[in-house]
C-alpha cells in the first residue's frame, strides 16, 4: 500500500492504494495550499473560483490527499466525475498505453478504432433497442450544444424547451438554456434566441403529482411556444446544479409521450447523473423512459475530457457530413479512458454499488433531518443525493447555512459541494469506490458541523423564524 510521506508538500501517488482515511496534519489550508493561492493571485484569472481552499496533490478510492499531506474523504468526485475512482487501475493502463502509442491525429483527419469503439459501447449502454448513432466531443456544454444542432437539422424547427432550475453548461447557447443567472449568466449576455424555459416538477415546492406538474408545464409550451415550433425538449432526468431536484413519479414519462406525439426530440442531459451514478446506467431508465438522445460526460471517462450524443440513428445522421465534430473531440487518451471506465462499471458492480451507497446516505441524511430541522428534504437516486437547507418548519432556503456547513466540512477533512438556484443544497456524490468506512466517517463529521452549526446559530435561527411567522 502507497503511504504518505510525513513531510507536507510531498505529493503520494494517487490510486485506491492511497490510505482510505480522514486525516489532517496542519490547518486547512496548509502552508503550501496558502503559497499555491498566492501564486495563483498572480497568475489565474480572478473569475475561475475554487471551492476547495486547498491544492491537490493525489487522489485515489475516496480521498484526496493535498500538497500538505492532509486526507480529505471526497464527497464530489470532481463533480460527479471520478465515479469510477481517480486514477482507477484499469483507466492508468489504458491511458499509458495509447498515449505511449499516439496522443492525438484528429478524427476528422486521420479516425482510429476506440472512436469506434466508445461509440458501439454508448449504443448499447444508453437506453433503447433501436438503431443508435454516437457523436464524440469534449465537454458536457459541448454535447448539449451539438443535441441542440442535431434536433434542429432532424426537424427544421427552431425552438427549445428547458425546465426551470435547469443547468447545461457555460457556452453561448447553454447559458441561455441554464436558469441560474449568478455566476453563469451574469454580465454575458446577449443570448441565444428561441429558447424557453417551462416550470419543473419540484416535489418539496411545488405539491403537485407528476401529471399534473408536466400538464401545468406542457400547457405554457402549448400556448407561449406552439407544439409546431419546438425542436427539442432537453430536461435532466435528475437536475444537477440546480439542486437535485428528482421530479415527481410520472412527470418525465408524460414529457415523452407529448415529445413523441408533436414530433419533438426529446433529449436526457445525463452529463451529471449518467453512468451507474443513480443505481441504474442512466437516471431516466429509472422510469422507463427512452430519450431520442442522451447527452453524456463527467463520469464517462474516468476523469479525461470526453462528452457525447448518442441516440435514434435518423436524428443522429440527419445534419449534413462535416457538421459535427472538433478538434480533440473523442481524442484518443480519453477514448482508452472511456473504455476503460465502462469496463470498470462492469466488472465492479458499480451500478449496484451505486445503489448502495444511495441507502447509506439516504438513511444518514435523514437521521439528520430527524435531529436538525434546518435539513427540510433529503432526495436523489443512488449514489447522488442532495440535503435542501431551509429555515426551520419553512420552506425558505438556507444558503447561508449551507456555506457555513461546506467551509466547516473541509476544515475537519470533508468535501462537499453545495448548488440549488438558491445555494441552499448540499450534495453528495462520492466516488463508488469509497469504503463503507469511509463513507461513514465523512458521515459522521457531517452529523458534527451540523450540531456545532446549531450550538452557534441555533438561537438566531429560531429567531429570525419567529419573526418571518409574525410577518
Amino acid at each position: 500500500m502507497t503511504t504518505l510521506d510525513d513531510r507536507p508538500g510531498t505529493a503520494p501517488l494517487g490510486g485506491p492504494g492511497l490510505p482510505q482515511e480522514i486525516r489532517l496534519r496542519t490547518e486547512v489550508p496548509g502552508p503550501v495550499s496558502r503559497e499555491l493561492a498566492a501564486r495563483r493571485t498572480g497568475a489565474v484569472s480572478a473569475a475561475v473560483g475554487s471551492a476547495m481552499p486547498f491544492y491537490a496533490a493525489a487522489a485515489g478510492g475516496g480521498v484526496v490527499v493535498d500538497v500538505d499531506g492532509n486526507s480529505f474523504a471526497d464527497l464530489g468526485s470532481g463533480i460527479a466525475v471520478t465515479t469510477v475512482g481517480n486514477a482507477a487501475p484499469h483507466v492508468v493502463e489504458a491511458v499509458g498505453e495509447q498515449v505511449a502509442r499516439f496522443t492525438h491525429t484528429c478524427f476528422m483527419i486521420t479516425p482510429y478504432d476506440s472512436y469506434v469503439e466508445v461509440a458501439e459501447e454508448l449504443n448499447r449502454a444508453t437506453p433503447g433497442e433501436h438503431a443508435k448513432r454516437t457523436a464524440l466531443f469534449t465537454s458536457g456544454a459541448e454535447a448539449v450544444e451539438n443535441a441542440v444542432k442535431i434536433a434542429r437539422a432532424h426537424t427544421g424547427r427552431q425552438a427549445v424547451v428547458v425546465f426551470d432550475h435547469a443547468y447545461h453548461g457555460r457556452t453561448n447557447l447553454t447559458m441561455a438554456m441554464t436558469a441560474k443567472n449568478m455566476p453563469y449568466k451574469n454580465g454575458f449576455g446577449p443570448f441565444a434566441p428561441e429558447v424557453y424555459r417551462a416550470p419543473l416538477s419540484y416535489p418539496f415546492r411545488d405539491g403537485l403529482d407528476g401529471p399534473a406538474a408536466a400538464a401545468r408545464a406542457l400547457d405554457l409550451v402549448e400556448k407561449q411556444v406552439g407544439a409546431a415550433n419546438v425542436a427539442a425538449i432537453v430536461i435532466e432526468p435528475i437536475q444537477g446544479e440546480g439542486g437535485f431536484i428528482v421530479p415527481a413519479a410520472g412527470f418525465l414519462p408524460a414529457i415523452a409521450d407529448w415529445a413523441r406525439a408533436h414530433g419533438v426530440v426529446l433529449v436526457a442531459d445525463e452529463v451529471q447523473s449518467g453512468f451507474a451514478r443513480t443505481g441504474a446506467m442512466f437516471a431516466c431508465e429509472h422510469e422507463g423512459v427512452v430519450p431520442d438522445l442522451v447527452t453524456t460526460a463527467k463520469g464517462i471517462a474516468g476523469g479525461l475530457p470526453l462528452s457525447a450524443v448518442t441516440g435514434r440513428a435518423e436524428i443522429m445522421d440527419a445534419p449534413v457530413t462535416g457538421g459535427l465534430g472538433g478538434t480533440y473531440g473523442g481524442n484518443p487518451a480519453a477514448c482508452a479512458a472511456a473504455l476503460a471506465a465502462m469496463r470498470t462499471v462492469r466488472e465492479e458492480g458499480l451500478v449496484e454499488r451505486a445503489a448502495h451507497v444511495g441507502d447509506v446516505l439516504q438513511r444518514r441524511l435523514r437521521a439528520l433531518a430527524e435531529a436538525d430541522p434546518r435539513v427540510g428534504d433529503v432526495r436523489g437516486r443512488g449514489a447522488m443525493v442532495a440535503a435542501e437547507l431551509v429555515a426551520p418548519g419553512t420552506t425558505t432556503p438556507d444558503a447561508a447555512l449551507a456555506k457555513r456547513v461546506a467551509a466547516a466540512a473541509a476544515q475537519r477533512g470533508v468535501i462537499v459541494l453545495t448548488c440549488g438556484t438558491d445555494g441552499n443544497v448540499l450534495r453528495f456524490l462520492p466516488p463508488l469506490t469509497m469504503p463503507d468506512a469511509l463513507l461513514e466517517e465523512a458521515l459522521d463529521v457531517l452529523d458534527a458541523v451540523f450540531a456545532d452549526d446549531r450550538a452557534e446559530h441555533g438561537s438566531a435561527t429560531a429567531a429570525s423564524t419567529a419573526v418571518t411567522a409574525e410577518d
